[in-house]
């Protein structure tokens, strides 16, 4: 893995993990999220920044010094604020890879036509589910 500055939006389960493997690495990590108690989440050897504060507010997203950022993952449980910052951070911070974690499929086109990777869980469990299923003819009767 190459080292990155990389900002987080979003310390839950999938923000903090994919936060302590990139500190793991050596890239420079920011996590934003606005209850200080998530960061219990972060392992002992995280070497990166918290920043306690709300994502969808434009002085939060500068004081975790975004126009710097290699790569920006929004991971909140609410699409409505990983759209708005992953937006943000494309547009307005010109970072140049962005993700964004989104719950309703329906968003995927729309970030991806704005240059944003979309990983959404449903779509990625029924693929999963599609690829692992065997086929009618290959059941037996």
């Amino acid at each position: 893995m190459k080292k990155q500055y990389i900002v987080i939006v979003g310390c839950g389960r999938f923000g903090s993990y994919v936060a302590n493997i990139h500190s793991k690495s050596g890239s420079s990590v920011v996590v934003i999220d606005p209850n200080p108690g998530s960061f219990a989440s972060l392992s002992s050897d995280f070497s990166g920044f918290t920043v306690e504060g709300d994502a969808s507010e434009f002085a939060v997203l500068k004081q975790a010094k975004l126009d710097k950022a290699d790569l920006f993952i929004a991971a909140t449980e609410k699409d409505a604020i990983n759209i708005f910052a992953a937006r943000v951070a494309k547009q307005h911070f010109c970072v140049p890879e962005v993700v964004a974690r989104v719950y309703d499929p329906e968003f995927t086109a729309m970030l991806a036509d704005n240059g944003i990777t979309a990983i959404c869980p449903a779509l990625i469990s029924v693929e999963q589910y599609f690829s692992a299923k065997p086929e009618q003819s290959e059941r037996k009767s």
